[in-house]
């Protein structure tokens, strides 16, 4: 049977095989059966989630959110946000209280090797680092020796801050709160000499502190950080469609297709991947059992990637940060994802 199957790949028959050997998705069908998908997202972060006074959420992380929701149901309005705390994140995901996590956490070794966790991809490129107060003219890390830091208990940048200080052999004063919140807010009242986490993740913090005028992000990152979406082990069928459809809002920038030109795009477009994407061609939705526009849907209703990114962390938002490294690769960054064939 499987040299009939690799037979079957080899000739072009590569739909029907992988669709035959992928086992029904629970995940999917528990979706489905509810009417929503469970996304467990951060507490309260500017830019990447975050509710207003109307309960309504927006950011980088909530529009992948949305983008699988139409993907999946159709509808990007059909999702429920959990808020997670750095501690919670994870026994919420591993217990099945939430179908993905969409919370800027960093992707890791040992998360991957021992919670039962898969990261599907990377949807933003971090980098951590440090914000302080104009006032102590600090430019780099090195000048923080001394000093004390606020960080959230748990974080990769707890452990990232105390590993970079020893090996340099300077030494800080290392404190750590329950909640991201706690500890800047820590930091702003004055107990602390500096708070870090992502450049991303204090940009979004530092529109919150009581004069963000005050406040300097230093432009030197201590680690790389890449971020995204965290599904539970098992159910290779819904981390495959958790997985494309991240690389689907990335090839579509990459394809030159929007939100605003995907009819467009779809009806007349000449180009086999552009087809493939939205549905025209290729039964690819029907590999992973979903609509084939499923695509479609996700770039009508939610937008490419870096729509998402311009209107939620870059120029068309309160953070108005540079693209960098999370720019295409194909203008200097780093971003890019595997064909649609």
């Amino acid at each position: 049977m499987r040299y009939l199957i690799a037979a079957l790949l080899l000739a072009g028959g590569a739909s029907t095989a992988t669709a035959q050997q992928l086992a029904p998705s629970p995940t999917l069908d528990a979706i489905k059966a509810r009417g929503n998908l469970e996304c467990g997202v951060h507490l309260g972060l500017p830019g990447f989630s975050f509710a207003n006074d109307k309960g309504e959420w927006s950011g980088i992380d909530v529009d992948y959110c949305r983008a699988l929701a139409a993907a999946v149901l159709g509808d990007a309005s059909k999702v429920k946000y959990t808020p997670t705390s750095v501690q919670q994140r994870w026994p919420i995901l591993q217990s099945g209280q939430v179908d993905v996590l969409s919370r800027n956490s960093t992707i890791t070794f040992s998360r991957n090797a021992t919670l039962g966790l898969n990261f599907q991809g990377i949807n933003f490129y971090e980098g951590q680092t440090f914000i302080v107060r104009k006032s102590t003219n600090a430019k780099t890390a090195a000048d923080l020796d001394g000093a004390s830091v606020c960080v959230a208990a748990g974080s990769t940048e707890e452990k990232n801050a105390a590993d970079w200080f020893r090996e340099r052999n300077l030494k800080v004063t290392i404190t750590n709160f329950q909640k991201n919140d706690d500890a800047i807010a820590a930091y702003d009242s004055g107990r602390c000499d500096a708070y870090t986490a992502g450049v991303g993740a204090l940009a979004g913090q530092r529109v919150k502190l009581k004069v963000p005028g005050d406040h300097v992000i230093l432009t030197q990152p201590i680690s790389n950080d890449p971020q995204g979406p965290v599904t539970r082990w098992g159910d290779e069928r819904w981390q495959l469609i958790v997985r494309w459809v991240l690389n689907g809002m990335i090839a579509a920038e990459a394809l030159g297709v929007t939100s605003a030109n995907v009819d467009e795009m779809k009806a007349n477009s000449k180009n086999s991947e552009v087809r493939r994407l939205l549905g025209a061609e290729g039964g690819f939705g029907a590999m992973m059992g979903l609509p084939d526009d499923w695509m479609y849907k996700a770039i009508k209703q939610v937008g490419n990637y870096g729509e998402s990114f311009e209107r939620t962390v870059g120029m068309g938002s309160a953070l108005k940060m540079e693209r960098g490294q999370n720019q295409l690769w194909s203008k200097g960054g780093l971003l890019f994802t595997p064909p649609f064939q």
